[in-house]
């Protein structure tokens, strides 16, 4: 007989009865029903048996020593986009699960379809779809370009009728779109269920431990941007993959948030256009084109995303307010983070922030979140409400401290060789980094040991060409 019990779809916790509250995460409206069968009780036998027994067991599971340990290397599969490849950590490994998760739209499907044209070359594949037909599938195959005579589609929700396909086919790579339309029929929950999609995971997952498949999952997010259907399911596959951007722009950014053979710092950024995703190699020369000239209240900004420096651009814009408590919004920024410049601006310097409405944000889409990027976007504040702009050939790195402090970096040799590489004459750093930099590629280092040097720097006289 089944036991009902109630699973929070946010932290995962489950409780015996539905609350409107989540015990353990205080999450509302986050309970949902599950069905779990009861675990067996063990036999008297079982509870009976000698000591002797447990010997065997122990030399059935054996410890190694780590040195004694052998493994073969793991195959990977080219995919054929390399901004897709270097999220996944240089390819799509053998036997693995991959879970790629965005909003409605965002391209994730066509994503999908795309490498399996290069992948097609060399391997078989099995698109299974559970939410369009196979005409469809044909349409966009066709639209962007998809021909590879070892691509085979089936449309099916139920898991228990894939698992016998795959062993049927015998591909190399499966993908699953997507894994709320699977449901498992021995479960009588409707698909899409915490139940269905825990237990279509678990069986998927089998199947590619057994036979070295490797399978792409897709998923659905739910209203807060989460991956939708019990937390469990990001830990137990192998890579949880977001597609991320605004679908009324072309730019899409892909990023790994969890990555068992790979970095989860990578992104690949690519760009939506009639023929599907093409991908954005230099994706800084791309972002910089459309910077705007001689505009108060833009800074350029090195970043470091994985192994890749990035150059991009930090926008600000202050206005005086008329209401008696001004607005504050970012894109691309940590809100906090913003509120803590703007209280060191204001309290070390002197601006009236408090009487302004604080706009910034984040050219190209990118979501920044390490703090070096703190010192240019005090520059660009600083631009917005002193109006004057930021030298094109400048770039400003740093972490600002409370005291107003700038604090130092982590890899500026790189960042500075990107940002020399893309036309930059100077570069405005903390005064520790300078001290221990090799090469200043070209460029003139200007040393900063506050934000007070950041005003100076905007107040200097500009230079005669």
């Amino acid at each position: 007989m089944l036991k009902t019990s109630y699973v929070c779809e946010n932290c995962g916790n489950v409780t015996a009865k539905w609350y409107g509250k989540c015990p353990s995460c205080g999450a509302w409206n986050t309970l949902a029903e599950q069905e779990v069968a009861p675990e067996p009780a063990p036999s008297p036998k079982a509870r009976r048996a000698p000591a002797r027994n447990n010997t065997q067991t122990v030399e059935q599971s054996k410890a190694l020593r780590i040195d004694e340990i052998t493994f073969q290397n793991d195959i990977r599969f080219l995919t054929g986009l390399g901004e897709f490849d270097r999220v996944l950590g240089g390819g799509l490994v053998e036997g693995s699960v991959v879970l790629i998760s965005g909003e409605p739209g965002i391209g994730k499907s066509t994503l999908l379809l795309q490498i399996c044209q290069f992948v097609g070359q060399k391997a078989r594949l099995l698109y299974v779809t559970g939410e369009e037909s196979i005409s469809q599938i044909k349409l966009r195959a066709n639209r962007v370009g998809v021909d590879t005579q070892n691509l085979l589609v089936l449309s099916e929700t139920s898991v228990n009728k894939i698992i016998p396909e795959i062993n049927t086919v015998q591909p190399d790579v499966v993908i699953i779109d997507s894994i709320q339309t699977m449901y498992d029929e021995n479960y009588p929950s409707s698909p899409g269920t915490i139940t269905q999609v825990k237990q279509a995971t678990m069986q998927l997952i089998a199947k590619a431990k057994e036979d070295k498949v490797s399978i792409l999952i897709v998923g659905h997010v739910n209203k807060d941007g989460a991956i939708a259907g019990p937390k469990v399911l990001e830990h137990m596959v192998d890579a949880v993959l977001y597609f991320e951007g605004d679908k009324q722009h072309a730019y899409r950014i892909i990023r790994a948030v969890k990555n068992r053979y790979g970095s989860t710092n990578e992104i690949g950024m690519f760009e939506m256009s009639d023929d599907g995703l093409t991908e954005i190699e230099k994706p800084s020369e791309r972002i910089l084109q459309q910077r705007p000239k001689d505009v108060p209240g833009n800074c350029a900004a090195a970043v470091m995303e994985g192994s890749r420096p990035m150059i991009t651009e930090i926008q600000a814009l202050s206005s005086n307010t008329t209401f008696p408590s001004p607005r504050r919004m970012s894109s691309g920024f940590d809100y906090n983070r913003l509120s803590l410049l703007l209280a060191v601006l204001e309290k070390r310097i002197g601006l009236r922030f408090s009487s302004q409405d604080v706009y910034l944000n984040i050219a190209g889409g990118l979501r920044i979140d390490e703090p070096a990027c703190d010192a240019a976007a005090a520059m660009a504040l600083l631009s917005s409400y002193k109006e004057i702009p930021v030298p094109e050939d400048l770039i400003v790195m740093g972490e600002v401290g409370l005291a107003g402090e700038c604090r130092s970096v982590s890899v500026m040799d790189q960042r500075l060789s990107n940002a020399a590489r893309l036309g930059f004459k100077r570069a405005a750093i903390p005064y520790h980094n300078a001290e221990r930099l090799k090469n200043a590629y070209g460029m003139e280092i200007i040393r900063l040991r506050s934000i007070f040097d950041l005003l100076r720097l905007l107040n200097a006289p500009k230079k005669e060409e």
